[in-house]
Order: C-alpha cells, then sequence, then structure tokens
C-alpha cells in the first residue's frame, strides 16, 4: 500500500475481523521506532483495545503482558494487544514471554522491509501462524537474503496493491505539485564522483566475471557525496529567499541511512547545521529541527508548534522517513534525493496525507546532476541513472504539472539518452 493511504488502520481492521470470525486471542505489533508504538496505540485504542506498550523499562510494561497473556488463558480477559518497538523484540524479556501467547495470536510487522535484518529475523515468532507485514516497499535496499526472508515469514503480497495513483484517485492522499531542481556538484565534489563511479563500473565488472565484489558501500559513499552537494544550500536560498511567508513546509536533509554511525553524525549534522544556519538567520524564518535525537515529549512539542503555524518549518533528518504522521506538511524540500528507493516512496507519501484545508501539496526535489565523466564511466552512470530516473519520471507524472516537471527532467534524459524510461 502506498505510504499514508492507512496501513495502520487496515491492519487493525483486519485484526477485529478475525476477532469477530475466528476469536482471536492476542495482537502483537512490531514498529522500528518509539514514535510508531504511540501512534499506533492512538489508533489500537480507537479500535476499543487497551495496548501494552512495550518500549521504555522493562519493568513497565513486562509485569503487565504477562498478567494479560495469564488471564487471556484463563478465560478472565478476552484480549491482550502489545504493541513493541523492533528493539524490544529481540531482548530477553519479550522472548521469554512469546512461548505464553495463545493459539490464535496475530503478529503484525509494521513497515515489514526492516524485520529482514539478521538478527530481527531470527527474532520472529515462528509458532504464530497468523502473520501480517505492512510496508509501501517490502524488498530490502541492495539484501536479496533480507528480502527472500521477509517474503517467506509473511507471505507474498496481498492482491490488489494499492497504489499511489490509487490512492490519489480514492482520496486517501491529497494531489500535489512536483518541481524537480537541477543541482551542479562543484569541481571537487565532480572529481570525487568520477573516481567513485570508474571504481563501481570495477567492481560490476569484477561481479559479472564470477569475482565476489561488493559494490555496496561505493555505492553507499557516492550517494553522501550526492547527499551533502554544497550547491544545495544555494538552491536552497534561491527557492526560500522569495517564500518568505509560507508556511507548514518540511525541510528534508541527507538521511545518513547508508552510513556508518561516525560518518553519518558528521555529514549528515553539517548539511543540517547550515540548512538551519541559512533558514532561521539569513532568511529570518522560523523553524526548528526535528531529529532521530529529539526527545519523544520535544516532538509532541514541534509538531503542534509545526501545524499551529507558530513554526513555519521542520528540519528534518531521518526520523521522518517512516510512519511519523504529520498530515498538516503543505510543502516539502528533499535536499537528499536518496537512491534507495524505500526512502524515495516514504518520503513522497509523508507529505500526500489529507489535512483539514489542505486541497494540494508541492514538492521541491534537489536533484545532482552527474558530472562530465569518460566514455567507459558514462556507461555506468547510465545504468545507475536509468533506475533513478524512472521513479522521478513515475513521480512527475502522477503530479497535477506533469508536463512541466517532465520538460525539467527531459534535458537530463538526452543527455544520457535515456529517452526510452
Amino acid at each position: 500500500m502506498a505510504t499514508g493511504s492507512g496501513k495502520t488502520i487496515t491492519a487493525l481492521a483486519i485484526a477485529c475481523e478475525l476477532y469477530q470470525r475466528i476469536g482471536l486471542q492476542a495482537l502483537i505489533v512490531v514498529c522500528p521506532y518509539r514514535h510508531l508504538v504511540t501512534q499506533w496505540a492512538t489508533e489500537a485504542e480507537k479500535f476499543g483495545m487497551q495496548p501494552i506498550l512495550g518500549f521504555e523499562s522493562l519493568r513497565q510494561w513486562q509485569s503487565q503482558l504477562s498478567t494479560g497473556l495469564y488471564n487471556v488463558r484463563a478465560g478472565s480477559q478476552p484480549f491482550v494487544t502489545v504493541i513493541a518497538t523492533n528493539s524490544t523484540l529481540i531482548g530477553e524479556g519479550f522472548q521469554s514471554q512469546l512461548k505464553y501467547f495463545p493459539e490464535k495470536t496475530l503478529i503484525i510487522g509494521d513497515e515489514a522491509h526492516n524485520l529482514g535484518a539478521p538478527r530481527l529475523e531470527q527474532s520472529l515468532p515462528r509458532q504464530i501462524g497468523l502473520r501480517l507485514g505492512l510496508s509501501a516497499t517490502p524488498e530490502r535496499y541492495f539484501d536479496e537474503q533480507g528480502t527472500e526472508f521477509i517474503f517467506d515469514y509473511f507471505g507474498t503480497v496481498l492482491q490488489p496493491e494499492l497504489t499511489l495513483a490509487d490512492a490519489i484517485q480514492q482520496g486517501a492522499l491529497v494531489r500535489y505539485l512536483y518541481y524537480p531542481i537541477l543541482v551542479d556538484l562543484t569541481a571537487t565534489e565532480a572529481q570525487a564522483y568520477a573516481k567513485l563511479t570508474t571504481r563501481i563500473g570495477w567492481a560490476i565488472a569484477s561481479q559479472e566475471n564470477g569475482t565476489e565484489s561488493d559494490i555496496t558501500p561505493l555505492l553507499m559513499q557516492r550517494a553522501r557525496l550526492v547527499g551533502a552537494a554544497a550547491n544545495k544550500i544555494d538552491a536552497l536560498r534561491q527557492l526560500m529567499q522569495n517564500r518568505r511567508d509560507t508556511s507548514h513546509t518540511l525541510f528534508y536533509c541527507g538521511d545518513g541511512t547508508t552510513e556508518t554511525e561516525d560518518e553519518r553524525s558528521s555529514a549528515s549534522d553539517r548539511q543540517i547545521a547550515a540548512v538551519v544556519r541559512m533558514l532561521g538567520v539569513e532568511l529570518g524564518y522560523r523553524v526548528n529541527t526535528y531529529t532521530a535525537d529529539t526527545p519523544l515529549a520535544e516532538r509532541t512539542k514541534l509538531r503542534r508548534q509545526f501545524e499551529t503555524g507558530e513554526l513555519q518549518g521542520l528540519v528534518a533528518i531521518r526520523c521522518l522517513d517512516e510512519g511519523v504522521d504529520i498530515p498538516a506538511i503543505q510543502t516539502a524540500v528533499i535536499l537528499a534525493s536518496s537512491s534507495n528507493p524505500r526512502q524515495f516512496v516514504q518520503r513522497r507519501g509523508r507529505i500526500l496525507r489529507p489535512h483539514p484545508g489542505k486541497e494540494r501539496a508541492t514538492l521541491f526535489d534537489a536533484i545532482v546532476l552527474p558530472p562530465e565523466l569518460d566514455r567507459d564511466t558514462w556507461e555506468v552512470e547510465r545504468n545507475l541513472l536509468r533506475k533513478e530516473l524512472r521513479r522521478f519520471i513515475e513521480f512527475a507524472d502522477l503530479a497535477d504539472n506533469a508536463g512541466e516537471a517532465r520538460m525539467k527532467l527531459l534535458d537530463l534524459q538526452k543527455k544520457y539518452g535515456l529517452l526510452d524510461v
């Protein structure tokens, strides 16, 4: 189901249907982040559930859960719901309780693509037969084995799939305008980009010759370079200096999810600091940061300030890619178009959620233009670019200003002989 089209409510409706039809006794929901646990709890309460939240101190939830499971087995309580984070799932406290869940238990994996990671997949309960995986993008990026596990555990994709076009047509998501902003690399960045692309080409060639070679780290390194391209700050300044009165704007900085902790904290922190400085100090725009390090209580306060207009914008990194519900977003500026299709899909869905008074959303997408490359490297780049262009074009085609958006991408298609995309 397309991001933002109502996976949580659909899943809870399925749980209720199972309760009516077969007497479902227990529901386990596993989410990647703490803020998603609280979002799920809010929705679950609307369905008459009283969820136990498994994400803070073990003492707080473990006794509640063991009491609930005992009561269900004894027949003194009809149903028990527990909503936990992925990290709680793999802990001994949760694992030790799994054997006490009744036969009629449903497990829901939210953002199920995350559950293909080795430690997580080993922790999923095999004795629970009712399983539902939720994702807009079930395939794991550069991880065939993890993807295979997800489909082995949860089964094949249920039909009919709900695409972005379907969701917009049915009014589950709003219509939108799409403006690609083409950005050049600096001379130094272009040189580094060309070297990395050459090395990616060698790695691909050695793979084809049967030699084990991992191109993923090289692609990630290049994604970091593109994500932190210096000219994006200038492009953002040009865009926002004439839009000082706008509100409800989200700024996505370098996502950092393809990087190690040390690398990502330096590169992405530099970009987020530069964006906040330029918007807040230079242009006088009322913004604040919204990151994975922002405490939960502070996030709630920031979302409220954003919705009321007290804050004109949020500068976000990482934690807004999955599941965060801020439907008041009217405009988004994506400064780090990830080559990871999952992040691309998650982000666009975030801004298309309906909200009172929101008839249409606007998305500005900073796309870095590849530099001039030699003949051999050009062919490698062309093949890599083909996949990314397909996503940009699909998104452009569904926009209200499709013709204008496609014209902007046409130069890039012509340059690399990709008019067939």
